[in-house]
């Protein structure tokens, strides 16, 4: 069931403290923490602690859960020392979506001129 925790996703687990990760940044209904495989020199992942599949089903099914998401994810930022980053959400295996958990990427410390490459 939507925002209902899934025993069989990572980042549930996560947020449940079963499996350790680089907390960042914890609020009531977000957790932040480094990306195991970094894409950029800050590479942060901000999750919310209800479970959607992705974004477009967290925004439908918790709209303040989602803008909690995008505060959090400048609040990072900020907490990161950096001015310029890319908030990116993957939606689906073929945009490269690997955990099937809503979460937004924090990417800063490179050129990230579009399109991304």
């Amino acid at each position: 069931m939507a925002g209902e925790p899934q025993a069989d996703c990572l980042f549930c687990k996560i947020v449940a403290k079963e499996i350790p990760a680089t907390i960042v940044q914890e609020t009531e209904s977000t957790l932040a923490f480094r990306d195991i495989n970094p894409q950029a020199p800050t590479h942060v992942l901000v999750i919310p602690k209800v479970h959607f599949p992705d974004a477009a089903s967290l925004a439908a099914g918790d709209p303040e859960a989602a803008a909690e998401v995008l505060r959090a994810a400048g609040e990072v930022a900020e907490g990161e020392g950096v001015e310029s980053y890319r908030i990116v959400f993957n939606t689906g295996a073929g945009a490269g979506q690997t955990v099937f958990h809503a979460h937004a990427h924090v990417l800063a410390g490179r050129g990230l001129e579009w399109p991304p490459g």
